[in-house]
């Protein structure tokens, strides 16, 4: 198990596009919550979704099977991998996270600040 079903930042039954609205709504940079991956793939259980500069960033979570760790976005070399899903969230609510977006190839960091709950 990851360690996300009795976390406050978990929204278990929440799309994307209710994660998207959620974090809009909050409209504050740092906004997080985690949701499931819309495939539905083991090896990509889950998305940290992340509220910066007006925009909404989906990060997918991996899950590493020779390893039973996970790690954020795409696999590159030197990755920070981690035990549990908790522990990516919590490593980030220290350090910042790099927040790529591919349309436009910029690059923005921000820390997990602010838990947003899906209603």
């Amino acid at each position: 198990d990851a360690g996300v079903h009795s976390k406050a930042w978990y929204a278990a039954t929440c799309d994307r596009k209710m994660a998207e609205d959620a974090l809009y709504r909050s409209n504050k940079d740092g906004s997080f919550l985690i949701r499931k991956s819309s495939g539905q793939d083991s090896r990509q259980p889950y998305t940290l979704v992340v509220f910066y500069n007006r925009r909404v960033y989906n990060v997918p979570i991996r899950f590493i099977e020779s390893t039973r760790q996970y790690a954020l976005g795409r696999e590159k070399s030197g990755e920070e991998r981690f035990d549990s899903v908790a522990e990516i969230v919590e490593n980030h609510q220290r350090t910042s996270l790099v927040l790529i977006d591919s349309q436009n190839n910029t690059k923005d960091s921000t820390k997990l600040i602010h838990i947003v709950r899906v209603s």
